[in-house]
């Protein structure tokens, strides 16, 4: 799995590009896919994947391509994040990608809106393809934004929860009964806190926003909530679900110890992608993660046994636990590109054939994309990985709602409730009212 800059990080880096995606060269299909995708040609695909099994997967699933389409040649270039993507897309010009991959969902409204990706309707029904028979609910939503589709899903993300079970154990909490809500969270997470001194020998879990994946989205997945009004305005303010999910995260922060011991001891923390991560070596008991972390626990040889179940509910939603908050990586087409016909086939081919994207999940930990590889016979997975294959057709897990300037208003919505959990913020309604008029405001300017 992967040493990614993606989804934690990639979020970070997501507002820095979209001003390259303000002023990206735009294109279409309609104009741009005259090439013959019979001819010989090569193609160009950037993708974002770095590790060396992330890598030799991407490449496998390129020459499986390359031999059902023997007359299209793939030029692979990885380690690719949005901010490089942006500038060749901005570009233009011979030496940018025919096709690219992006980790950064949050940006999708953005490629759309601004033509930084080509629109692949017309490949879609030239193809008759039927996304609605081919693709979860969740994951065509994240890869179109009002209407145009210039993605499509390769591969995706569940979060859920890992726990130490023999943590529990020792602690005399069952390790088969994980807690549901967030109230029981709330006592299962000091149970397992263990103090020392001004630090922590044990922490049951590190709820601060700066914590690896506890960040704002991730949390809300698990309370029903709408980022936007019908009419496409914040609805942070009206939205009881948002005031909820600060009150208890800032709850949980304050029963484990107060924001300023907890974020000194996650400074001591080890590299989110690295064997020292804080849950391999014991420093905190429970983690909030994606499902590759399964991989990372393998490879870092931890020495207690590891435990999977969603995350917790709101404690008036008990009946929806098993949902979580959804993500994954994303395909698109240059505009650009004067190869559109060959590109689409890659594209194509990554995305919907059966057989390839069962092959790419089984070589990097991630879960399929497609209703037929998520019960495919041929995924290789130990068993804890099929709570993750739930949670990503759970039927009311979500993901983060897409925006004409990307993950914008996700930042803002954080800076709110990184001050909030601080104590910066008394008056949490009044931040609330605040920020969705900001985001509303920096809406309305990228339109």
């Amino acid at each position: 799995m992967p040493v990614r800059p993606r989804r934690a990080l990639a979020a970070l880096a997501a507002t820095a590009s979209v001003a390259l995606f303000a002023s990206a060269c735009t294109g279409s299909a309609n104009n741009a896919a005259s090439d013959d995708p019979k001819a010989e040609t090569t193609i160009t695909f950037w993708h974002g994947w770095s590790a060396p099994a992330e890598v030799k997967a991407i490449e496998d699933n390129v020459a499986r391509f390359e031999k059902a389409h023997p007359n299209i040649k793939v030029k692979v270039v990885g380690n690719i994040n949005d901010d490089k993507l942006g500038q060749a897309l901005r570009a233009g010009g011979s030496n940018g990608p025919d096709v690219v991959s992006s980790f950064t969902t949050a940006n999708v409204g953005k490629f759309c809106h601004s033509g930084a990706l080509a629109d692949l309707k017309p490949f879609i029904e030239k193809d008759k393809l039927d996304l609605d028979t081919i693709f979860p609910k969740v994951l065509q939503e994240y890869t179109q934004f009002e209407g145009k589709r210039c993605t499509l899903p390769l591969l995706s993300d569940a979060y859920g929860l890992f726990y130490n079970k023999d943590a529990f154990k020792a602690a005399g909490l069952d390790p088969e009964a994980p807690p549901k809500t967030w109230s029981e969270f709330t006592q299962v997470a000091k149970t397992l806190t263990k103090a020392k001194g001004d630090s922590y020998e044990q922490l049951g879990f590190m709820p601060n926003y700066l914590g690896y994946e506890t960040v704002v989205s991730h949390y809300m997945s698990q309370w029903d909530h709408t980022y936007f009004d019908e009419s496409g305005k914040s609805n942070v303010a009206k939205d009881p679900a948002f005031a909820e999910m600060m009150t208890y995260q800032k709850s949980l922060v304050d029963a484990l110890g107060g924001f300023k011991k907890l974020d000194k001891y996650r400074t001591t923390f080890g590299d989110e992608w690295g064997a020292k991560h804080p849950f391999h070596t014991g420093q905190v008991a429970m983690q909030l993660d994606g499902e590759w972390r399964l991989n990372f626990v393998k490879d870092a040889k931890v020495d207690f046994e590891v435990g999977v179940a969603p995350l917790p509910v709101a404690d008036d939603e008990v009946a929806e636990y098993g949902k979580g908050y959804l993500s994954g990586t994303i395909m698109g087409i240059a505009p650009q590109s004067k190869k559109q016909n060959a590109a689409w086939e890659l594209v194509k081919y990554m995305t919907t054939d059966t057989e390839a994207v069962v092959n790419f999940a089984n070589g990097i930990g991630n879960v399929p994309s497609t209703l037929e590889a998520l019960k495919s016979p041929n995924l290789k997975f130990d068993a804890r990985f099929k709570t993750f294959l739930d949670i990503a057709q759970h039927p009311q897990s979500t993901t983060s709602d897409g925006a004409v300037n990307g993950s914008a208003y996700q930042e803002t919505l954080s800076d709110l409730a990184q001050k909030y959990e601080k104590g910066q913020v008394a008056d949490l309604k009044k931040g609330l009212a605040d920020t969705a008029a900001q985001i509303d405001r920096d809406i309305a300017q990228a339109k």
